[in-house]
């Protein structure tokens, strides 16, 4: 019959190479799985321009496309898909922009407006506040080419144009405020040869601020004199702005473009994930990769030998004089399992936190797959809310046959009343709150550093997070992503494991809660780095955007507490119920 000291070492050797099995993943390039299926485009096919929510990374508040005096179409019509997109704050709606496929257009006019006191205030404060205009096209975003200095580097595409910019005449001191009201779109298509149908690859915008003039009155036939098809005079420049102030008359006009493209619907979102940074990333992992390493190795080795030698010790017991004398963590076997204090509470915890785990690792999972692709927009809220949803099971399978299972009529009336008094309140009072945006400025801003110094794996990872949250950057990297989080997984189980080994030889049984705090207490850390990049990175200065961004930030680390918690929790308790089974009690 098999000892319990050579049972407890050959179980300790299988958690040693699961870890090195585990540390020694490497990370494969991702196939890409489309949100959408593509759209075949013949010469003269009408394309959907749609319209989304203005942001800003200063007030990190999104506003609707038409809460400002814009030019609206016959009828405003919502298109928005699913509820990640709804709860990410976008407002997708149509818009008054005629496109048709492979037609060009220069000086449309879109409309003549005139402002009051009030729309030019609107502007004023948008422009002030450095919102931008995102749009839509056969699910590609709107961006703006920047031509970096640097010969042979990539082109960066910023997401959307600014509403306007400040400025000052020419010898003039006072600042004003300009409207971008001509935009010049260039739409990229790939050509089919053989059925001559088209495929939109790009959709790129340049934006200008003129002010149009014409002659006579202004009817619907009225050809403007600084912008016209007839002479082929259009606009390439901003020389002569057109100034945002009451009683301005501002006339939106546009031009499109088609240019051919060699890049195929399948690879044109390239442009938008482009990552010039990788080497970042794969200097972290490959880092950490090695610390984890070693430190699995000194950690297993250092517990094999010592707890190899106590349980020897402990079975080699025989007469009653010495089993009264024995110390460590062998005396506290009686009282090890007890339960402990406010056992129900932690149980919460600890379900909760299994619910977390299996929402994150499930969704990483097909993430990694590519099925959660940002051009699926709002998928990867959808999935995460659905799997947290469904992951509830995992906590009610011990009950399902229980005597304490709540009734499937109970359970109805119990929805029935969230749904019907309390979600309603709710949303009464939430009508008037703000989501939160995913907005983005890296060229303007240079958020991203050039050279990153040597830094935790977790750190690097977390920056590139916080950064596509609240500067909008697509997050796409979830290869990267998943192996920090396998990392994160064996360091709160060694970690957990050294303290509660060391915790148990002081004679303290005391390990249920200890366990739970000492590996959610990273959430701590999540939080002053949350703090760090809000006071380093970003631009925020209203109070009620500030406490937006503490307010998620601290959801999502007490969110991170109750996940590092759990698997610090089962660790332990993994370790605790290992080494006492594999000594003798009498």
């Amino acid at each position: 019959m098999e000892s319990p000291s050579r049972s407890f070492r050959k179980s300790a050797s299988m958690m040693i190479s699961a870890i090195l099995i585990l540390s020694l993943i490497h990370t494969s390039h991702c196939f890409y799985l489309p949100g959408v299926a593509p759209e075949d485009f013949q010469k003269g096919d009408p394309l959907k321009v749609k319209v989304n929510k203005l942001t800003s990374i200063k007030t990190q508040l999104p506003y609707s496309y038409y809460s400002l005096p814009f030019c609206p179409p016959p009828k405003i019509v919502d298109s928005a898909e699913n509820l990640g997109e709804v709860l990410r704050g976008d407002r997708i709606e149509n818009s008054p922009y005629v496109f048709k496929m492979r037609e060009p257009q220069m000086c449309s006019v879109l409309c003549r407006i005139t402002l009051d006191a009030k729309a030019a205030k609107q502007f004023k404060e948008k422009i002030d506040e450095e919102y931008r205009i995102n749009m839509i096209l056969d699910n590609l975003p709107l961006v703006v080419p920047i031509r970096r200095q640097y010969q042979g580097t990539p082109t960066v595409y910023q997401l959307g144009y600014h509403v306007g910019l400040k400025g000052q005449y020419t010898g003039s001191k006072e600042e004003k405020y300009f409207i971008h009201n001509h935009l010049a779109f260039t739409v990229k298509y790939h050509r089919d040869p053989e059925t001559d149908s088209a495929r939109i690859v790009g959709f790129e915008v340049k934006p200008y601020s003129i002010k149009h003039e014409y002659e006579g009155k202004w009817s619907e036939n009225t050809r403007l004199t600084t912008c016209d098809p007839h002479t082929k005079r259009t606009v390439v420049n901003s020389n002569t702005p057109q100034e945002v102030d009451a009683n301005k008359e501002i006339i939106f006009t546009y031009d499109v473009e088609y240019q051919e493209s060699d890049v195929k619907w399948a690879s044109r979102w390239d442009a938008y994930l482009l990552m010039s940074d990788d080497q970042i990333h794969w200097f972290s992992i490959v880092n950490s990769l090695m610390i984890v390493l070693f430190l699995s190795g000194m950690v297993a080795m250092i517990m094999l030998r010592t707890l190899y030698r106590d349980i020897s010790k402990y079975n080699e017991l025989e007469t009653l004089e010495e089993a009264q004398e024995e110390t460590g963590w062998k005396l506290v076997h009686g009282d090890v399992f007890r339960p402990p204090s406010n056992s129900d509470l932690l149980c919460v915890y600890v379900g909760t936190g299994v619910q977390f785990l299996g929402m994150v690792l499930v969704t990483m999972i097909f993430a990694v797959l590519g099925f959660l692709s940002p051009s699926n927009r709002g998928g990867l809220m959808t999935a995460m809310l659905l799997l947290w949803v469904f992951m509830g099971i995992l906590l009610a399978m011990p009950l399902l046959k229980s005597s304490g299972a709540v009734p499937f009529g109970t359970m109805f009336a119990l929805v029935a009343l969230w749904f019907g008094i309390s979600v309603p309140l709710a949303f009464v009072g939430g009508y008037i709150g703000f989501k939160k945006p995913a907005i983005e400025d890296p060229v303007k801003t240079n958020k991203i550093p050039r050279q990153i110094p040597e830094q935790a794996c977790r750190l690097i990872e977390l920056f590139f997070i916080l950064t596509s949250i609240w500067l909008n950057q697509f997050y796409y990297i979830f290869g990267f992503l998943f192996l920090v989080f396998i990392i994160l997984l064996i360091t709160c189980a060694e970690i957990t494991i050294v303290l509660c080994y060391f915790q148990l030889c002081s004679e303290d049984y005391l390990w249920w809660w200890r366990s739970y705090l000492t590996s959610g207490s990273s959430a701590l850390y999540l939080f002053l780095y949350a703090t760090f990049y809000f006071f380093t990175k970003l631009e925020i200065t209203k109070l009620v955007s500030g406490l937006l961004y503490f307010g998620y930030m601290l959801i999502a680390s007490y969110a991170f507490f109750v996940l590092t918690g759990t698997i610090g929790f089962y660790a332990c308790f993994w370790f605790t119920r290992l080494i006492y089974s594999s000594v003798k009690i009498d």
